[in-house]
């Protein structure tokens, strides 16, 4: 099992600083969940205007007996709090990402980082998308709205159809679906659009 939690601070931010800009209207509360390995800490990294908050620990001997490593052999650390990070939209929207263990020994923890969320993006990982149905059963189970994400990884199958993919997951036809590169800023930007575009027609905001 990993060691006490430590935390870490990456060296740059992506934005301007630390302050909230003076145009935030609404300050919305995220979750970025999904399977263990999927790209959760890497997405967070790539949109954040602040200094992304991560809480990550070596995989040892003992949770490498726990955790599923298939397709994710090369991965050699886990979040085992959260990791935390902040970005500015068009039109005053400011969303505070929230990302979440991927292993079902964290639920505990899930459902308390899920309090007071909004809505919810879950990465998947086309290579094994069996690994996704715990945590988007989590997310059913709280009713948040969310969207799906397909992160690309360079391996990833190619020749599944949207449909193909959304029949997989049992999605419903007004849930976003979605693919993206967590690595890149602009295509997790267009990730987030699509879950704050579904929350606006779930809850369109009141007038000022």
């Amino acid at each position: 099992m990993a060691s006490a939690t430590s935390s870490t601070v990456d060296a740059e931010p992506h934005g301007a600083g630390v302050h909230l800009p003076d145009t935030a209207q609404d300050l919305v509360k995220i979750l970025i969940t999904g399977p263990f390995g999927v790209g959760k800490t890497t997405l967070i990294r790539s949109v954040s205007e602040i200094r992304p908050l991560h809480t990550e620990e070596h995989l040892s001997e003992a949770s490498a007996r726990v955790d599923d490593l298939a397709g994710v052999r090369d991965k050699s650390t886990t979040t085992v709090a959260i990791d935390f990070g902040r970005i500015s939209l068009p039109g005053g929207i400011v969303l505070y990402l929230f990302g979440t263990p991927g292993q079902e020994r964290f639920r505990a923890l899930w459902d308390d980082i899920a309090h007071g969320a909004l809505g919810a993006l879950v990465l998947v990982d086309a290579r094994r998308i069996d690994a996704s149905f715990d945590v988007l059963g989590l997310v059913e189970e709280s009713g948040l709205p969310y969207a799906v994400a397909f992160n690309t990884f360079p391996d990833a199958p190619r020749h599944h159809t949207p449909e193909q993919l959304r029949a997989a997951l049992d999605l419903e036809a007004t849930t976003p679906m979605v693919r993206c590169d967590a690595r890149e800023t602009d295509s997790s930007v267009d990730a987030l659009l699509a879950l704050v575009q579904h929350l606006i027609d779930h809850h369109p905001p009141e007038p000022r």
